[in-house]
């Protein structure tokens, strides 16, 4: 037996609860409603014979007087007619017999007998169960009595009417078989294929622009025109800020990086004071010097390789000690003048103390192959003393 869906029209089985086309909720299949139908009335538990109630005694039932006659001369006394009892027929009341004859009877006229109507039908006895014989029930006062002892009911085991299952597909949600051909659970209207499920979206698809769908109006070539000119403006960026970019990476690099002294494979100068040449600007100790004559001249220190030149540190005057510091002039202004590779010269100026001691300026500056360093002003240049430059050190990044 099939019944209608009432959204769809699709034709599903008694027994199933929803659509297997559309889902819908059919109502109670006919083994649900059988299931939550009333149970069937309890039998009445059985008593032994000794705790079986004893049967009320029946009741007689007395017949309906007969209406009264009109008032005549009462006859001689006659018996009284017996009453019926519950099981004997009701019989007529036999006729009066005559009076035992006396000296000149009066004659009375015969009252004629009244009608008799039919008792009603007595009512069954109700059946005794076999026991204890059914005693009269005398009159008895009325007393107190002990309350009666509860009597558990048996259990009743009533018939379970097992479901039909359909050989079918079972449900991925609650395991109800279903006959091939649904697409809805007849028991929970759980989808029977979730294999055809639209796929997740990935998760850029999850994000402003991405996440609206698209269609007539949305304003996707707004979003598309602005993509793009994001992308063209930080290329244009990019393009610009790459050398400033540089320089900040390699600044940092610089910073946290190690350092290391490099060595110069040629140092010459412009001009020298006799016994101080220029070479002893690179010795490594501090108590010998190089000696400009006057401002203006020049050290310059050629390297082999390219390298990546972080700072470059002096020592002025004739030692490092205070009291022989003075002996000698001392440069206080002098320029930098660093080429690289590609024939780029950096030049940079560097104001110094007039104190003992190393001093450092920090440069920055990669693809270094020479460095000159070029006295502009000096301390202590009475008599004609020499510019005494105790030491110059160059480090690269390691």
């Amino acid at each position: 037996m099939t019944r209608s869906c009432p959204a769809c029209g699709a034709a599903n089985n008694e027994d199933e609860d929803f659509c297997g086309s559309c889902g819908t909720y059919l109502g109670g299949s006919s083994a649900r409603r059988a299931r939550t139908a009333a149970p069937a009335p309890e039998p009445e538990p059985e008593l032994d014979g000794d705790d079986a109630p004893s049967a009320p005694a029946p009741v007689p039932v007395q017949a309906p007087r007969p209406a009264p006659t009109p008032a005549v001369a009462p006859p001689p006394s006659l018996p009284p007619s017996p009453s019926p009892s519950p099981s004997a027929p009701v019989a007529e009341d036999p006729p009066p017999e005559p009076p035992a004859p006396a000296a000149a009877p009066v004659p009375v006229p015969e009252p004629a007998p009244a009608p008799v109507r039919p008792a009603p039908p007595a009512p069954a006895p109700a059946p005794v169960r076999p026991g204890r014989p059914v005693e009269p029930v005398a009159d008895e006062p009325v007393v107190a009595v002990q309350p009666g002892v509860p009597i558990a009911q048996r259990p009743v085991i009533r018939p379970v009417v097992a479901d039909d299952e359909p050989e079918g597909t079972p449900c991925p949600s609650c395991g109800a078989s279903n006959r091939p051909g649904r697409k809805f659970c007849r028991r929970c209207a759980a989808p029977l294929t979730p294999g055809e499920r639209a796929e997740p979206l990935p998760w850029w698809r999850t994000r402003w622009p991405f996440d609206r769908k698209v269609r007539a109006g949305s304003g996707r070539l707004l979003r598309g025109s602005l993509i793009a000119l994001v992308i063209v403006g930080l290329l244009v960026a990019g393009f610009l800020l790459v050398p400033a970019g540089r320089y900040v990476v390699e600044d940092v690099r610089d910073k946290l990086g190690g350092t290391g002294e490099i060595s110069p494979t040629d140092v010459t100068a412009s001009a020298a004071t006799a016994g101080h040449p220029a070479k002893l600007a690179e010795d490594g100790v501090t108590n010998t010097y190089w000696g400009a004559p006057r401002t203006g001249a020049s050290l310059t220190a050629e390297f082999e390789k390219p390298f990546r030149l972080v700072g470059v540190t002096v020592h002025t005057g004739v030692s490092t000690k205070p009291e022989a510091f003075r002996k000698a002039a001392r440069p206080t202004q002098a320029d930098l003048r660093i080429r690289t590779k590609d024939g780029k010269i950096h030049e940079k100026a560097w104001t110094l103390t007039d104190k003992p001691g190393e001093q450092t300026v920090r440069t920055g500056i990669s693809d270094v192959v020479s460095i000159e360093f070029i006295v502009r002003e000096a301390a202590g240049q009475e008599s004609g003393r020499p510019i005494a430059l105790g030491e110059i050190e160059y480090f690269k990044r390691t």
